[in-house]
């Protein structure tokens, strides 16, 4: 990771604790060591995912980060789910769930934090031995891209569910 990168980190760190020894002090340890919270200084290792619970979709829950959305996409609902005046993806939401916990179930998932959504829910990347299941998703015809910017390999690109 760049400087500044690690600098941008070690500010928002330092804004929750306050004051500017704090910052000075992280200053000086983003040059040494970098962030840990950036979702880049964890790059590909993850966190391993234990007892994952798949909801619907695009919705994971671990122990580690409690009820979570997938980063980049939106999956049909579940039926009620929908808020009126919601423009929600057309599909079978028992198939999408269903999709999503077969890839769930071949075991060994990693995820990372990438960002906090308006409900205070963890968004997260998190992948399989065959991938991204946010891009297995897509690529299976049961969530569409949403919400952010997924970048999936070719390989994984399909179209909505509709």
């Amino acid at each position: 990771m760049h400087l500044l990168g690690r600098v941008k980190c070690h500010m928002r760190l330092s804004r929750r604790a306050g004051g500017a020894l704090v910052l000075g002090l992280l200053l000086g340890s983003a040059m040494l060591s970098g962030c840990n919270n950036d979702a880049d200084a964890q790059g590909a290792r993850g966190t391993p995912c234990s007892r994952p619970y798949v909801y619907d979709g695009d919705y994971i829950r671990c122990d580690e980060f409690g009820r979570s959305r997938l980063y980049g996409i939106d999956a049909p609902e579940m039926p009620g789910a929908c808020r009126p005046g919601r423009n929600c993806v057309p599909g079978d939401p028992y198939d999408s769930r269903d999709n999503l916990r077969a890839l769930v179930a071949k075991g060994n998932i990693m995820c990372r934090q990438l960002d906090t959504d308006r409900y205070g829910r963890p968004v997260l990347q998190c992948w399989n031995e065959d991938g991204d299941l946010a891009c297995q998703q897509v690529a299976a015809g049961q969530a569409v891209p949403r919400y952010g910017r997924l970048e999936c390999p070719p390989s994984y690109q399909s179209s909505s569910p509709e």
